[in-house]
């Protein structure tokens, strides 16, 4: 068993740490606080090849595998959540259903795209009654004179509301008992993206709802064979984990990284807190959980990139990384004191960042279920 990374692993994890700490560290606090999308940000992560990592180039995309997907998503975490599910979202869940599942002809025209930044994907899943239970979908769509007639509304949505939104992939009831996905283009008439939400983190990142009333897109936008929609959203979800496990590390990482430099430099009784044996537990516990979880995620990446099942690991590394990073988060905080709950401290935005962790892909509670199943429970 080999735990290092290979050179072009490390390179990968060296040039977006530098990009991060030079291009997005700067300006974070400010985008948070101005609840204002980073397109300058996504345009230079375009331009580095980090909005298609995990796809092959003849699409336009990096070529890299999972793992390499997975440090991108860790050390952009590290410094800012909102750049992170941006990326996260466009490549697990708004560009992968069409590399997965889509034909040659959907590929040619929607990955180039994708994969450049030039237009972000979302994925539309949750609904008023279909989150958890998200085979309880509502949305409607008929075949009709060749298209697909779409009726519905879909929430808490990444990614569908910017300036550069491309496409969104839908789940929707094409028959009482056979759910689809379809490709829906942004522009599409009786497509509708309503007022983004108002937030406890993620201040910078796109999310809001949507709805299709008569939405007309033709019978070619289906992905893969009709029916196997639910099959398709939760090989989907795995992958996703992945991401959103990332993130839960390089948050809890940088929760790590500001205690410690807070705790090095503040004084009290006479000398750093860093110090004091109490301060000294909380840093070692977290650093410690912080090496375990980053191993578990890296696990869930290899066995995909192996061509092994990964829905357990991935589940397990999701339901250990987000717990993690709201304590991480929180004991951050707790060490920076009064200056913790001021916002001009980073820890401030992370440890409002973390919650969602244990919610989206997949509440924790559904990360029991799949785990407990997938042991034969």
């Amino acid at each position: 068993m080999d735990f290092d990374l290979s050179d072009d692993h490390q390179l990968i994890r060296r040039t977006v740490r530098e990009f991060a700490e030079g291009e997005v560290a700067p300006v974070a606090e400010e985008l948070d606080r101005e609840k204002r999308f980073p397109y300058e940000i996504v345009r230079q992560l375009g331009e580095l090849g980090l909005m298609g990592i995990p796809f092959p180039e003849e699409y336009g995309g990096g070529g890299g595998d999972t793992l390499a997907y997975a440090l991108a998503v860790e050390e952009l975490t590290r410094v800012d959540s909102s750049v992170a599910i941006t990326l996260c979202a466009h490549t697990s869940l708004g560009t992968q259903p069409i590399y997965l599942f889509g034909t040659e002809e959907q590929k040619r025209e929607w990955l180039p795209r994708l994969c450049s930044g030039e237009r972000l994907g979302a994925f539309g899943l949750t609904e008023p009654e279909a989150g958890s239970d998200a085979g309880n979908v509502r949305t409607r769509a008929r075949l009709e004179d060749g298209e697909w007639v779409i009726d519905g509304a879909k929430q808490f949505i990444t990614n569908a509301g910017t300036d550069i939104s491309g496409l969104v992939c839908i789940t929707a009831r094409t028959g009482d008992d056979e759910i689809s996905n379809l490709i829906v283009p942004n522009g599409t008439p009786g497509y509708e993206q309503g007022e983004p939400y108002r937030k406890m983190g993620w201040h910078a990142s796109d999310t809001r709802p949507l709805t299709f009333t008569d939405c007309r897109v033709p019978e070619a936008n289906l992905l893969g064979p009709r029916g196997q929609g639910f099959k398709q959203f939760l090989h989907i979800l795995d992958i996703g984990r992945i991401g959103v496990a990332a993130m839960g590390v390089g948050l809890a990482q940088g929760a790590l990284d500001e205690a410690l430099s807070y705790a090095t430099q503040r004084r009290a009784f006479g000398r750093p807190i860093s110090k004091f044996q109490a301060i000294q537990g909380k840093l070692a516990d977290m650093a410690t959980e912080i090496e375990a979880a980053r191993l578990l995620v890296y696990k869930a990446a290899r066995e995909k990139d192996a061509g092994r099942s990964f829905t357990l690991t991935a589940a397990q590394a999701k339901l250990k990384t987000g717990r993690l990073a709201v304590r991480c988060s929180e004991e951050a905080v707790q060490i920076h004191g009064g200056y913790g709950y001021i916002e001009e401290y980073p820890v401030c935005r992370f440890y409002r960042d973390a919650k969602i962790l244990t919610i989206g892909e997949g509440t924790d509670e559904v990360q029991q279920m799949v785990i407990a199943r997938a042991l034969g429970a």
